[in-house]
């Protein structure tokens, strides 16, 4: 009687134990239409370097410099000897010059600040004026480059460029890069006050020139990893976590502290954005090689989930509890 009783009670168990075990999502598409896509994603960044680098192929006019804050500028005056100077521009942005006075030059290209200069001249002292502008030094013409780029570092800034030029400076994107770029720029104060978002997807696939920001000098750009995946379910630390170079799914599992001590390997789901707000589940298995997860890799916002072995979680969680010459079966639920 007690043996069917104990039997019973562990036919209970096994039921209780199913309708509890962690489940994940439905499945809705394969590893191999995963592992596709990972490769087209990689010919898109292969893709998008190759416009960056034919964009620096095309060598800047360097007239076009943007003259700023901390230049040292070499003003020539042919027709009048006696008005060349050499000059440094202000941190407001002036220059001052024999005759004229102060004379405002931040944000001309050398060419415009030729201009202006002559203009100023013709207007009182001579009547067709020639003047050249020579940067000896150049101080405001650097920008800096962080991020995911092949070569982050700060870059001389010699002429008028925009986005994608930039970005091929620094050697293109690397492996990592999300599909964000940031630009900060300072204002007339130099506090950092203005950023810009880019969509690089828009500005490449969609063609959005638009988006092809003018750089100027000073500014910093910024290119953000495509950076978390979360893991949950019966893992030992489920949570988020970064993604480091190559990082495949059974590497996300790892740094989650591996599987938990009733963990379904052979049950695994990989939850993952295709944008516009929709989602693809594909299901995995180290038990099976059709679906094996050991060449994919993981991207932004992916969310891994281990589901748990119904049996596993039965077995660990049984006990016999001994006592005033009674047998009975209990459940523990099993830690992760």
């Amino acid at each position: 009687m007690a043996a069917v009783a104990g039997f019973l009670c562990l036919a209970g168990l096994v039921c209780g134990a199913g309708g509890c075990a962690s489940k994940g999502p439905e499945a809705t598409t394969d590893v191999g239409a995963l592992l596709g896509r990972q490769e087209q994603n990689e010919q898109e960044i292969k893709a998008l370097n190759e416009r960056l680098f034919a964009a620096v192929s095309q060598a800047p006019q360097y007239e076009d410099y943007t003259l700023g804050p901390g230049d040292l500028l070499e003003v020539t005056v042919f027709e009048a000897e006696e008005l060349n100077s050499e000059v440094r521009v202000s941190s407001r942005g002036y220059v001052t010059l024999p005759l004229l006075g102060t004379v405002e030059v931040k944000g001309l290209s050398s060419r415009q600040a030729e201009e202006r200069i002559e203009g100023l001249y013709r207007q009182r002292y001579l009547r067709d004026p020639h003047v050249g502008v020579f940067v000896r030094e150049q101080m405001s013409g650097r920008i800096t480059l962080l991020g995911a780029v092949e070569k982050p570092g700060t870059y001389d800034y010699p002429a008028r460029q925009r986005l994608l030029d930039v970005l091929a400076l620094a050697g293109g994107l690397g492996e990592k890069a999300g599909r964000m770029a940031q630009v900060t720029r300072k204002n007339e104060e130099g506090e950092r006050t203005e950023t810009f978002l880019v969509d690089l997807d828009e500005l490449i696939k969609e063609g959005k020139g638009e988006l092809n920001l003018e750089i100027e000098g000073g500014d910093v750009v910024f290119v953000p990893e495509a950076g978390i995946v979360y893991v949950d379910g019966a893992v030992r630390k489920p949570g988020s976590y970064p993604i480091q170079e190559g990082m495949t799914v059974q590497e996300a599992i790892v740094a989650a502290g591996g599987f938990g001590s009733t963990a379904d390997e052979g049950s695994i789901k990989l939850v993952r954005h295709v944008g516009e707000g929709k989602r693809e589940v594909v299901e995995l298995s180290f038990k099976d090689p059709r679906k094996s997860p050991q060449e994919l890799k993981v991207e932004d916002r992916d969310v891994v989930f281990v589901e748990t072995n119904r049996l596993e979680a039965l077995i660990y969680g049984l006990r016999l509890n001994l006592g005033m010459g009674l047998v009975g079966i209990g459940y523990t639920p099993p830690p992760q």
